[in-house]
C-alpha cells in the first residue's frame, strides 16, 4: 500500500533535508573563497542599486525627522513624504560640500607640506634613531633607498599613461556609479512606502500569518540595530575629528586636518580602528616633531577612553548590548571573512546574532529539554 503521508510528515524527509544541508555546509566551508568570489561578481552587477539601498537607508532617519516635524502641516502622506526626502538629499549634499569645501584644502596643504619635507623628516627621523642607540642594520630599515624607491616608483606611473588613463576611467565610472545611487536612492526613499507594503505582502503569503509577526519582530530589532548603529557611529567619530583638530590647533601642531580625517575616518572602525588613527598620527607628528608626538599619543588615550566610557554609551545607550568579548572576536572573524565590509558590520551583526539566540534558540532548547526555571539554571 502506497504511503498516503502528506510529504513533509514522510519519514525519510527530515534526513533527506538534513543530509542536503550538511553537504552543502561542506561545500561552502571546503570551497568558501570561490563561494565568496562568485557571490561577490553576481552582486558587482547590482552595485549602484545596493549602494543606492545603503544610501537611502542612512538617509532614511533624517527624512522621517523632516516628515514629523517641519512638513508635518502637509496633508497627503505621498507628497509630505516625497518633499521630505528630496529636502533631506538637499541637506546631506549641502552637508557635504560644505565639509569638502574645508577640508579638501586642509589636506592638501597638509600632504604637499608633508612631500617637500620628506627628506628633512628623514634626516630628523634617523637622527632620533641614532639618539636612541636604535639600529638601522638590525631594523634592516633604509630610508633613504625607501624614498628613492617611492620617487622611482612614481615617475614609473606617470611614464605609463595607459594605466594612468584607465585609472581616470575607472574613477569616472565610480562617480557615475555614485551618482547613479543617488538618484535611485531618492527613488526607493520616495517608493518607501510601497515597497514596504509589498515586501510585508510577499511575506505574509509566503510564511504566513504566524511566521509572519515572528518576522516582523527580527526585522524591527534588525532594523533598529543597523540604524542606531550607523547614524551614531558618524555621530561619534565626527565628534572624534573636530575634537582632535580642535586640540591640535590650540598646540599649533602641523597637519591638523590632516591627522584629524585619519583618526575620524579609523574610528569608525570597531575596536582597532583607534589605535590605527592614533599610530598614523604619531608617526607623522614624530618626523616633525617628538613632543607633539608624544603628547598626541597622551590626547588620543584620554579621547578614546572618554570615547569608549563617557561619548559612545550615551550615542548608543543598551540598545546593542553587545559584550565586549563577542566585539572583539567578531570583528577578527568578520575582518578575515569579508575584510573592512566584515569589520565595519561585525558590531551590528553580532548584535542581531545575540537577538536571534536569546529570543530563538534559548527558548526551544529549553523547551526541547523541559526547562521551565531559567533563574535556577543561571544560578
Amino acid at each position: 500500500m502506497k504511503d498516503r503521508k502528506p510529504f513533509r510528515e514522510r519519514t525519510w524527509y527530515p534526513y533527506a533535508v538534513a543530509g542536503c544541508i550538511a553537504v552543502l555546509l561542506y561545500v561552502l566551508l571546503i570551497r568558501f573563497a570561490d563561494v565568496r568570489n562568485g557571490i561577490g561578481t553576481f552582486f558587482g552587477y547590482f552595485r549602484a542599486v545596493i549602494l543606492g539601498c545603503i544610501i537611502a537607508y542612512i538617509v532614511n532617519p533624517l527624512a522621517g525627522l523632516l516628515a514629523r516635524s517641519v512638513f508635518k502641516f502637509i496633508k497627503k502622506d505621498k507628497t509630505r513624504n516625497s518633499v521630505s526626502c528630496i529636502v533631506a538629499f538637499i541637506l546631506v549634499l549641502l552637508l557635504l560640500a560644505f565639509a569638502l569645501v574645508i577640508l579638501i584644502p586642509q589636506l592638501i596643504d597638509s600632504v604637499t607640506m608633508f612631500i617637500n619635507n620628506l627628506d628633512d623628516y628623514i634626516d630628523a627621523l634617523e637622527g632620533l634613531m641614532d639618539k636612541w642607540g636604535i639600529s638601522r642594520n638590525l631594523l634592516n630599515l633604509d630610508l633613504y633607498k625607501a624614498g628613492k624607491a617611492v620617487e622611482k616608483a612614481t615617475q614609473t606611473l606617470m611614464s605609463n599613461a595607459s594605466k594612468v588613463l584607465s585609472t581616470s576611467m575607472s574613477a569616472g565610472k565610480g562617480i557615475f556609479r555614485w551618482v547613479v545611487a543617488f538618484m535611485l536612492a531618492i527613488y526607493f526613499l520616495i517608493e518607501k512606502d510601497n515597497l514596504r507594503k509589498g515586501a510585508a505582502r510577499f511575506i505574509r503569503a509566503v510564511a504566513g500569518e504566524e511566521k509572519y509577526a515572528e518576522i516582523t519582530v527580527f526585522l524591527s530589532k534588525s532594523n533598529d540595530v543597523f540604524k542606531r548603529y550607523i547614524v551614531f557611529n558618524l555621530i561619534d567619530s565626527a565628534i572624534i575629528g573636530i575634537t582632535n583638530f580642535i586640540f591640535m590647533m590650540i598646540l599649533g601642531m602641523q597637519y591638523g586636518g590632516l591627522i584629524s580625517f585619519v583618526v575620524a575616518l579609523t574610528n569608525l572602525i570597531p575596536t582597532f580602528g583607534p589605535l590605527i588613527g592614533g599610530a598614523i598620527g604619531a608617526f607623522i607628528l614624530l618626523l616633525v616633531n617628538p613632543l607633539h608626538a608624544l603628547i598626541f599619543l597622551i590626547f588620543t588615550l584620554a579621547l578614546q577612553t572618554l570615547d569608549a566610557y563617557v561619548i559612545k554609551p550615551k550615542l548608543f545607550g543598551d540598545s546593542l548590548g553587545v559584550s565586549g568579548l563577542f566585539i572583539i572576536i567578531g570583528v577578527i572573524v568578520g575582518g578575515n571573512m569579508f575584510g573592512i565590509v566584515g569589520i565595519l558590520l561585525s558590531i551590528p551583526a553580532i548584535a542581531i546574532l545575540d537577538f536571534l539566540y536569546k529570543r530563538y534558540l534559548l527558548p526551544w532548547l529549553e523547551k526541547r529539554h523541559g526547562i521551565t526555571d531559567t533563574e535556577t539554571v543561571k544560578k
